[in-house]
């Protein structure tokens, strides 16, 4: 019922799943029927898709938004054939990109792995309402490629962990494995990158550690995760 629950992720999905365009339509600018003013988060979210778009070599011109009322039936009917129009103009998905169907799909599929990170880096500028003179350059392809060329990492050292949990028990996404005298690890595909476990490991320990724009070391074997206790050590020498 509202425009303010479009999600990036949802953008990028419509087009891993071979749409050849996305139109958005919202309530006018300033009307808004719930006083959320969510056609703005809608707008804001369509500005920064259509830069990651361009990013990843996807023509953003396969994203519209729009905003009318619902009595504008005329001005919606234009506003989509013109779009029709302009979409077979661009021909199928990754036609006009150069790139192959498969390619386009992976490298989509890829940043979409990154939209919570996007998310929470970009929290403060997504909760702006961008003004109508700004659009083309509220978001920079500068400031995108800086974002996805940095992505945070977070990884937690096999030598310094002490299986205490706290990590575990704050991280909002379950992406730490571990137990009970278990070495921790961070499931780098479901971290949400928030920082949460960074912040959460005691001092003493400083066992998680971060990294910026390079790869996480490989996480440690499985079956080398049990951390035997000096105290246990010595019951099983003796």
């Amino acid at each position: 019922m509202c425009s303010g629950r479009v999600d990036l992720e949802f953008i990028l999905r419509a087009f891993a799943n071979g749409m050849d365009g996305v139109f958005i339509g919202g309530c006018r600018l300033g009307e808004c029927n719930y006083i959320t003013h969510g056609n703005y988060h809608a707008l804001n979210m369509a500005l920064l898709c259509k830069k990651i778009m361009e990013h990843i070599g996807l023509n953003p011109d396969r994203l519209r938004v729009e905003f009318m009322s619902a009595g504008d039936g005329i001005l919606f009917s234009e506003v989509a054939d013109e779009f029709s129009g302009q979409i077979r103009a661009l021909g199928p998905l990754g036609s006009t990109e150069g790139l192959s169907l498969d390619e386009l799909k992976q490298r989509i599929q890829e940043v979409s792995k990154l939209v919570p990170y996007i998310k929470i880096a970009k929290g403060e500028k997504l909760a702006l309402r961008p003004a109508k003179g700004d659009y083309d350059q509220f978001y920079t392809l500068d400031e995108i490629e800086e974002l996805l060329n940095e992505v945070i990492s977070y990884y937690i050292d096999p030598e310094k962990c002490q299986a205490c949990m706290t990590c575990a028990k704050r991280c909002p996404a379950e992406a730490i494995i571990g137990g009970k005298n278990l070495i921790h690890v961070i499931d780098q595909d479901k971290c949400i990158r928030c920082g949460t476990c960074f912040e959460a490991c005691p001092p003493r320990f400083s066992a998680v550690k971060k990294f910026t724009g390079e790869p996480v070391p490989p996480p440690i074997p499985e079956g080398k995760r049990t951390i035997v206790r000096k105290g246990k050590e010595k019951e099983g020498t003796s």
